[in-house]
């Protein structure tokens, strides 16, 4: 299935799993753990924190029964969270380390409702979910194979599907491009990011009326934006 994206999208998926795999598998396991960090960083892991509860707000509280994709679970912080609502969770990474590392961290209490992975968050052999969940994890795509990918989740998604994009904002723009400037083996893949309108347009016209959207809102936390968007079903009550 992640084929029929293109090759662009083959190559940055290979670049963002051998970033998150060997070179900021530390500073990841640092950055989402509860270690002294410099001052960026604790922005960063307190707008992801926001994020966390902002997706796990547009869920139910009782997720018993649900089965529930975490597309790019990282160290397993939101497979946890949902594990403790009562969902069996497959939680998939492109990175073996940081799921090493999140089934690591995983309390013994909830440990048998998640089921970790390292693989492509694309693959159909997943099946489908209740719910799926995708925070931070297609922001390295650009906007045609993000909106690609988008619809594969989508296809697999019962009941809703919350992800987040970077929003085109002036400081994520000139961050962008300052970025581009870098030789490429010091830096992390690009975000790229994406106007909110052009964005909503294009999900209208990629999932047609199959999906409404229920919610948007942005966190902002110094050096992290993230803008959470929170698709579901028509027919499914709000």
């Amino acid at each position: 299935m992640a084929a029929t994206l293109g090759i662009s999208y083959e190559r940055r998926r290979a670049r963002v799993a051998e970033y998150f795999d060997r070179t900021a598998a530390a500073t990841w396991a640092q950055l989402t753990s509860d270690a002294p960090v410099s001052a960026i960083r604790r922005t960063v892991r307190a707008g992801r924190d926001r994020m966390r509860a902002t997706l796990l707000g547009a869920l139910p509280p009782d997720l018993h029964g649900a089965r529930v994709l975490d597309a790019g679970c990282g160290t397993g912080a939101l497979a946890v969270a949902l594990a403790e609502r009562g969902a069996r969770v497959l939680a998939i990474d492109l990175s073996p380390t940081l799921v090493a590392l999140a089934e690591e961290r995983t309390p013994g209490l909830v440990r048998d409702r998640i089921a970790f992975r390292s693989g492509d968050m694309l693959d159909p052999s997943l099946g489908t979910f209740d719910h799926v969940v995708a925070m931070d994890s297609l922001i390295h795509y650009e906007a045609p194979e993000m909106l690609g990918a988008v619809a594969r989740l989508a296809d697999r998604a019962r009941t809703s599907l919350l992800f987040t994009v970077a929003p085109r904002t002036p400081l994520l723009a000139a961050m962008h491009a300052v970025g581009r400037l870098l030789p490429r083996g010091s830096r992390a893949p690009a975000i790229e990011p994406v106007a909110q309108a052009a964005l909503h347009a294009a999900l209208g016209r990629r999932l047609g009326a199959t999906w409404t959207l229920a919610a948007t809102t942005r966190v902002a936390s110094g050096f992290y934006t993230s803008q959470a968007i929170v698709l579901r079903r028509p027919e499914v009550p709000t």
